[in-house]
């Protein structure tokens, strides 16, 4: 078999590698861009609330994993998916009894969704005083999976009062 392969023009076997080469990018691409999304993460979390809540939410384009996964390193995010994919085969497996109704972030993932806020949020971060708690989550825990009935997008530019450096207005158009 190796003499029929060396047998073969040197141009076919380049294009035969740059093929394969670019159809395994793509669908490592495709396969990594799907792994992030609502849908895949629903398959093994019992989510239907925080899924129905966060598809009306502000952040609703997001995929799951642009919050609850690094961002800033590639190799990074791939450890830290793998490991968390690794303990949902196992809950989902092995220890289907135990799997809570609700899942509560642990550190490491309310670590890399505090570092996800502020890689987003940080001009408006800069821009207000923002030291009553550690994390965005502590004050912020309803974004983007909070009550069905929060504000929407367009209630934002509603008519409505603020205050700002102690004074009290009204919101103009």
């Amino acid at each position: 078999m190796f003499k029929k392969i060396k047998a073969l023009d040197k141009r076919l076997i380049l294009f035969i590698g740059i093929l394969l080469g670019l159809i395994f990018t793509v669908a490592s691409a495709e396969t990594l861009h799907y792994t992030d999304s609502a849908e895949f993460c629903s398959t093994c979390h019992p989510m239907d609330t925080a899924y129905s809540s966060f598809s009306d939410s502000i952040h609703a384009n997001l995929d799951c994993n642009t919050c609850h996964a690094p961002t800033d390193n590639f190799v990074e995010k791939i450890l830290f998916k793998s490991k968390a994919g690794l303990h949902d085969i196992y809950m989902n497996t092995l220890n289907v009894d135990e799997i809570p109704d609700v899942i509560h972030a642990k550190a490491a993932t309310v670590e890399v969704v505090q570092e996800n806020c502020v890689s987003c949020h940080e001009n408006s971060i800069n821009n207000v005083s923002h030291n009553v708690k550690s994390t965005c989550v502590e004050c912020h825990r309803q974004v983007p999976h909070g009550k069905k009935d929060k504000i929407k997008s367009e209630q934002l530019y509603e008519p409505g009062t603020y205050n700002i450096k102690g004074i009290n207005e009204s919101r103009r158009e």
